[in-house]
């Protein structure tokens, strides 16, 4: 039964789970992928262009003359690229997960009434659940590659290689063709069932070790291979440039390195990983989406998890926990996700 008196708390935390490291790119021949790495670092170079008259004009910037005139002038612009060499076909991705155990208990909490419901209905989950269904995802989205983004459009060939470590040897390897699987959607390839069902169970075990465990962690490192031709160029993660200060002569865009080597940042292979969410509310084609509180997708500037219809994380987790009022089982999966992801959730106490 509901208690009353519970109060969320203002102080509540939790780790993210699902902990990748940055990814590194580098360049070599398809043919030539058990030398993975021997491959030589993709660099990041400037490239100095100029740029033509191409955004929406003013009303008053239409005039023919003007025009005329603004297309004369140059425009010189400083940009970031990386490319393959043009004796390598392929990019090589390569970046290591750990998968950590305590799954849906706080870092923090100043309430321990409300950390005791919490870690009740979080038992009740695993219990009745189980992290298998969540596992089966984040390990799908390994297998597609979808942790590439733009590296994966127009790819010719795409494997992933994914190495179960422990105590630093390689004890496991699974293979995929990551061009088998879908992107809008879960349906395993044939060929694939096993071994993603052999990936997703250690993804689990992963998640459901605990403290009092010697090893209460996982650790899976990632490889893809991606052949998109001679000298393409390669995608890392852009730079989110704050304070421009004067922008005349400064880059217009900047990418992501580590030391001198191209590279995507953690974040963007974890929002690829937990993109799962096929359970927000008026969905269209759009597919699986990141798991965020309010189901944000930046790129649409769309929230599909809006407060008013009670679908967020905030009126989910609140009814869950302080009214006893159990979610429907894909909005549990959402919820614990939420949880696994990380944040800091607690409720601002009222003045």
């Amino acid at each position: 039964m509901a208690d009353n008196d519970l109060k969320t708390a203002s102080v509540l935390a939790f780790e993210r789970k699902l902990d990748p490291s940055d990814a590194l790119l580098s360049a070599g021949q398809w043919a030539e992928r058990a030398q993975g790495a021997t491959w030589k670092a993709v660099e990041v170079r400037e490239k100095s262009v100029r740029g033509t008259i191409s955004h929406r004009l003013k009303s008053g910037e239409q005039d023919s003359a003007k025009l005329d005139a603004s297309i004369q002038s140059p425009n010189p612009q400083k940009v970031d690229v990386a490319s393959l060499p043009n004796n390598a076909d392929t990019l090589r991705v390569h970046f290591t997960l750990r998968v950590l155990g305590d799954a849906g208990v706080p870092s923090a909490c100043n309430n321990p009434t409300y950390q005791e419901k919490l870690k009740m209905i979080v038992k009740q989950y695993v219990e009745q659940q189980g992290f298998g269904e969540l596992a089966r995802r984040y390990a799908y989205n390994l297998a597609n590659g979808r942790f590439l983004w733009r590296n994966r459009v127009g790819a010719e060939q795409v494997e992933t290689q994914i190495r179960l470590w422990k105590n630093g040897q390689e004890t496991r390897l699974w293979t995929f063709d990551a061009l088998s699987f879908f992107l809008r959607r879960f349906d395993v390839p044939e060929p694939a069932t096993q071994p993603l069902k052999e990936l997703a169970d250690v993804i689990q075990s992963g998640l459901t070790g605990n403290k009092s465990k010697p090893k209460s962690h996982e650790l899976l490192d990632v490889v893809a291979y991606v052949r998109i031709g001679d000298g393409q160029e390669v995608y890392p993660s852009q730079e989110l440039i704050l304070d421009r200060g004067d922008k005349k002569g400064q880059k217009s865009k900047t990418l992501y390195t580590v030391g001198n080597v191209a590279g995507m940042h953690s974040q963007k292979i974890g929002n690829a990983l937990r993109t799962i969410d096929t359970w927000y509310p008026d969905g269209t084609d759009l597919g699986p989406i990141a798991i965020e509180p309010y189901g944000s997708v930046t790129s649409q500037g769309k929230a599909w998890r809006k407060p008013k219809q009670k679908m967020d994380f905030y009126s989910l987790l609140d009814n869950w926990v302080l009214k006893d009022k159990m979610p429907e089982k894909e909005q549990q999966h959402y919820v614990i996700a939420t949880l696994i992801r990380g944040g800091v959730f607690g409720d601002k106490e009222k003045e």
